[in-house]
């Protein structure tokens, strides 16, 4: 009895032996991967890419040393991982990824010498996103808005980024590969399209020259910022080449799963213009209200391109500065000097109806066996305006017309028609606050034989 207790333990023990080091039997002599020194995210709005830059500090000995680095649960790019040490002395040997373990790979580097070793390990990642959205609130006369500009970074990557210098930058680039598919691949994360790899140097060696081009005083200035706890962050803003890169002053920690909005600029005074517009062929049998302004120095801003984004419209209604709420847009990518238009929607302040009064048909014309080689549609139109505003609007009215051989006879004194395509005329009117106007026309549609010379 005693033997077969004595064996069943020793079983026990192999077994045991067997699970708890078996394969974690090649990482006992691993170097520890400290926390990082620092941190630096560089996130594209246009993919769903992010470059991250590490600093780390390691204990080397002196010979050959294995590090370990995982990314098991987040959505890192295993083939874009690069490190780097930032001392001489200290060369990477080669990179093996350990057996039946997911989600990590060794670095073997060797050491002249034992000594603490600053080193810089950068990968793509997937999941961190950012996008900008805009608040704008109309005063009471219509005459200007006052813009606040913000940026919302989202962290869904699986990794926390604590006191990260958080870097935001506008402008496509090309990707052979999504991230989050080379992400969910596993060892040995070869290419699956024969050879086609992201250059990550090539985007390091862009991102450094990014680095260089930071003035001493943008430095000094974030500097300044990281340590004034109590005053709000800016963002710097700078062109580089075909991109543009926004800065966050000091750093901010991101943790995954979380949410962060950031004030990006704001602008008390911005010039605007009100515009009603009428187009059955774009906004069905109603008037929608828009509001322009350019993004250049008069209007009080031009500093920067406006990345894309959701503005939302309030007005001021009364002294105390209660707000109503007017509509809401999504603007594209605004470069310097370009107007902004927004479509705030359907108003119920201006009205347009359109009537066909009457309708015949004339000039006919006939072949030599009196069969009908051409005529003339007449179409008598009104269209009624009305301005139920405090205030003047401007007013612009889209008729289509059935083809390109008509011609058209004014019967309203001073109103005239502007010939946008050979089917599209455009009427443009300024009515007073209260104001009401009818426009009548003729139009003549030339069929068959009458279209000739027309």
């Amino acid at each position: 009895m005693c033997h077969i207790r004595r064996f069943f333990t020793v079983l026990l023990f192999i077994l045991f032996f067997s699970v708890n080091c078996s394969p974690s039997y090649a990482l006992v002599d691993l170097v520890t991967l400290p926390k990082r020194d620092n941190v630096q995210i560089t996130i594209y709005n246009s993919s769903d890419l992010t470059l991250v830059k590490e600093s780390r500090t390691l204990s080397l000995e002196k010979g050959m040393n294995k590090l370990e680095f995982s990314w098991v649960n987040t959505l890192i790019d295993p083939t874009s991982i690069f490190f780097k040490s930032l001392q001489p002395g200290v060369e990477l040997i080669n990179l093996s990824f350990p057996p039946r373990i997911k989600g990590a790979a060794i670095w073997n580097i060797k050491s002249n010498e034992t000594k603490p070793t600053p080193v810089e390990i950068s990968y793509f990642t997937s999941g961190l996103t950012w996008e900008s959205y805009y608040l704008c609130t109309l005063n009471k006369d219509e005459t200007a808005i006052g813009l606040a500009g913000y940026v919302k970074v989202r962290n869904g990557s699986g990794e926390d980024y604590e006191n990260a210098e958080t870097r935001l930058i506008v402008g496509k680039i090309s990707l052979l590969d999504r991230i989050a598919e080379l992400a969910g691949r596993t060892a040995p994360y070869g290419d699956p399209r024969g050879g086609r790899k992201h250059d990550l140097g090539a985007m390091l060696m862009k991102d450094e020259c990014m680095e260089e081009k930071m003035s001493y005083q943008r430095k000094a200035k974030r500097m300044v910022a990281s340590m004034e706890l109590a005053a709000p962050k800016k963002i710097i803003k700078e062109g580089l080449s075909e991109y543009f890169l926004f800065t966050i002053e000091g750093t901010e920690t991101i943790k995954n799963g979380w949410q962060k909005r950031l004030p990006s600029f704001n602008a008390d005074t911005v010039p605007i213009k009100n515009l009603f517009k009428f187009d059955p062929h774009r906004y069905g049998n109603r008037v929608n209200r828009f509001l322009y302004f350019k993004n250049d120095k008069k209007h009080n801003l031009g500093e920067t391109p406006l990345p894309g984004g959701m503005i939302k419209v309030f007005q001021t209604i009364d002294n105390e500065d209660h707000l109503k709420y007017l509509g809401e847009d999504h603007s594209k990518y605004i470069p310097v000097n370009q107007e902004v238009e927004v479509d705030l929607g359907p108003t119920e302040g201006v009205t347009i109806e359109p009537n066909m009064m009457n309708f015949k048909t004339k000039n006919f014309t006939f072949d030599h066996r009196g069969n009908i080689w051409g005529y003339t549609d007449q179409e008598d139109w009104n269209i009624k305006i009305n301005n139920f505003r405090d205030y003047p609007s401007k007013i612009k009215i889209r008729k289509h017309l059935k083809h390109q051989y008509w011609k058209i006879k004014m019967n309203t004194k001073k109103i005239k028609y502007k010939k946008i395509d050979l089917r599209t005329i455009e009427f443009t009117i300024d009515l007073k606050a209260g104001a009401n106007l009818d426009i009548s026309f003729e139009i003549d549609y030339f069929e068959g034989k009458n279209k000739e010379g027309k």
